[in-house]
């Protein structure tokens, strides 16, 4: 497994300057641990009040939770993802489709079950990309109520308002305001341990939530109650799926050195602050968060939780802008404008439509929902079942990649995804309340997936019956050749064995034939980055003709012009000013004998339709470029 080296910074005289691995921690803090860094703020009330079930706050409850609290976040975040899956990188990226290329590499090829694994896993993480601004955002500004209960009224417009302002500032780029990330989490995380180590002594006893057994005998003797209790649980360890989607961007041991020795340590004391005062005042359940502190302190508490949740939020979305680049790449879904806002750090992007639309479910979470508690039981399930598809996929790559055997694979692995699963089951029991969102973002989401990919299948096919093997073409040139006119012709195709539509329509219709032509195709690689050795290939195929492969990483965004100018080390003088791009516009038209049913292709045609332009994609200049029209049912 190696460690990244993208995390490096990019200073003005061009050379990389890597970071300390103390920098890269305090970085993490800031990125990796904003959304479990909050949880304290409503997941202890939420699970306790769900182990209560309406009835009296007792010790059994109180520890029991706690204890099951505990015992989450050394499982799920400590074993799974700071032991295990830290270590599946690919060349030191982490995340959902990373573990699912791994998959496939794992394999040997690409198969449905492990695609359905990654674009289950990519499309719940979307689902809480909408969940946890909202979520976290709004327990952070409830604390008014508890500072002064005459804010309640203004709880929702100052929700409202914090979020519409993060998503307009997107735009602008986070480079400068990420430098404060880590310190000012770093900060949250100071308090939290401050505040709740305070209230340890209301109730020394509630160390005995240490004790594994605790949970174990509120599952056995609560039923159906510890059941439902367990998806509020949950709530403790959201956002762990950050620590191995941003390992790309910090590396394993710093993110690793954050969560033992500061991020772990944090939480524990805070949570066991929370069930001492609890268990010394049980009506201290309505907000044991806030109820950590005097009432002096309580503005100044509202006012960083506040920034913590941006923070967190900021994190999110900008996982979600990655992951939706990702899925570009690796043909899941059309191609959207991707502005990258840093010169120096290439991972800082944005994403209109997707901010846009993040936006947009945001806000219609906060109006339907309009308190934390009740958007509570949504968020877990999100998370729980991406937690659940990592485990597995996690299972193929240890058992398959790392040569593990059965038996070793299966002793570690199994029983995370019997708690994953668990974890799973009991956040499905509160799909009436609320854990329907994110089911019905995911159903939505896969469907986009599964649809873009089957009606590019069918249209790839349908281009292929109407396409000239390009050695064929080529022989039949050198025979019977056009005009012939000065410059270099590119013609861009995904089938590089195949004539494109655009030079068959130049021969056709201007009758001519360009001095060089070369069929270029963008490759996908199953790897991030790919290095500038490995960028291009060039295959002569004739004195006029020559095929060049462009391969990139699938976190990488093609820029054509700039791959084609490290060509010139290759022997081709590629020049600019003397070279026309060539790209097929497709109208498309929905067939009566489509291969998809009728919602489908329409979606499909949508999907294309709204898809940005090649030009801007590839970053190819507008003024160089001739864009040929072709009509093609599906």
């Amino acid at each position: 497994m190696n460690e990244p080296a993208a995390s490096a910074h990019v200073v003005a005289t061009g050379e990389t300057k890597p970071p300390s691995f103390y920098a890269l921690a305090l970085g993490s803090v800031g990125v990796v641990y904003g959304d479990i860094g909050t949880s304290p703020i409503y997941a202890f009330r939420e699970a306790v009040n769900a182990g209560a079930d309406g009835g009296a706050i007792t010790h059994e409850v109180v520890l029991g939770v706690l204890s099951m609290i505990v015992w989450s976040l050394i499982i799920v975040v400590t074993l799974k993802y700071i032991l295990i899956l830290l270590r599946a990188d690919n060349n030191g990226e982490g995340g959902t489709l990373s573990l699912t290329a791994l998959a496939f590499r794992a394999m040997g090829h690409r198969t449905m079950p492990i695609f359905m694994l990654g674009v289950i896993g990519a499309a719940m993480f979307y689902g809480s990309s909408f969940i946890t601004p909202a979520l976290s955002v709004m327990s952070a500004v409830e604390g008014l109520k508890v500072a002064a209960p005459g804010f309640e009224p203004y709880v929702l417009p100052v929700t409202v308002i914090i979020l519409v302002g993060l998503f307009s500032v997107q735009s602008h780029g986070t480079g400068r305001v990420s430098a404060l990330f880590g310190p000012i989490t770093a900060i949250w995380f100071v308090v939290l341990a401050i505040i709740g180590g305070v209230h340890i002594m209301d109730h020394p006893l509630v160390f005995h939530a240490l004790n594994p057994l605790y949970a174990v005998m509120f599952m056995v003797e609560n039923g159906t109650i510890a059941f439902v209790t367990l998806a509020a649980v949950f709530l403790a360890v959201t956002g762990s799926e950050a620590l191995y989607a941003d390992l790309g961007h910090f590396g394993r041991k710093p993110i690793q050195a954050a969560w033992v020795f500061l991020v772990l340590p944090a939480l524990l004391l805070n949570y066991f602050g929370q069930g001492a005062l609890v268990l010394a005042n049980p009506a201290a359940i309505v907000d044991p968060f806030y109820r950590l502190v005097p009432e002096s302190m309580l503005f100044p508490l509202v006012a960083l939780a506040t920034i913590a949740t941006a923070i967190a939020s900021q994190a999110v979305i900008t996982g979600a802008y990655s992951i939706t680049q990702q899925a570009i790449q690796l043909g899941m879904l059309p191609r959207f404008d991707i502005r990258h806002t840093s010169a120096a750090h290439y991972g800082q992007i944005y994403m209109p439509r997707v901010n846009t639309t993040l936006l947009v479910g945001v806000l219609l979470l906060v109006f339907m929902f309009r308190t934390s508690g009740a958007l509570a039981h949504a968020y877990v399930l999100a998370v729980s079942a991406a937690s659940l598809m990592a485990a597995l996929l996690g299972f193929i790559v240890i058992r398959r990649l790392w040569k593990w055997p059965l038996w070793a694979t299966a002793l570690l692995m199994i029983p995370l995804i019997a708690v994953d699963s668990l974890f799973f089951a009991a956040a499905t029991m509160k799909l009436v309340e609320g854990a329907w969102v994110p089911v019905l973002f995911g159903v939505a989401i896969v469907m986009i997936i599964l649809t873009w990919r089957r009606g590019s299948g069918i249209l790839i096919g349908k281009t292929r019956r109407a396409e000239v093997p390009i050695d064929t073409l080529v022989r039949s040139l050198e025979k019977k050749p056009p005009h012939v006119v000065p410059g270099t012709a590119v013609f861009l195709t995904s089938d590089p064995d195949f004539a494109p539509t655009a030079l068959l329509h130049n021969l056709k219709h201007n009758k001519v034939l360009h001095e060089h032509n070369v069929i270029l195709t963008v490759v996908t690689a199953d790897t991030p980055r790919v290095s500038e050795d490995e960028r291009v290939r060039i295959t002569p195929l004739s004195e006029r003709f020559s095929r060049v492969s462009l391969k990139y990483g699938y976190m990488e965004q093609p820029n054509v012009p700039k791959a084609l100018a490290i060509a010139r080390k290759l022997g081709w003088q590629f020049d600019i000013m003397s070279t026309s791009f060539f790209l097929s516009r497709r109208a498309l038209k929905p067939s009566s004998q489509s291969g998809m049913p009728a919602w489908q292709t329409h979606l499909f045609i949508y999907l294309a339709r709204s898809a940005s332009d090649a030009t801007d994609f590839f970053q190819i200049p507008t003024g160089r470029v001739v864009e040929v029209g072709t009509q093609v049912t599906v």
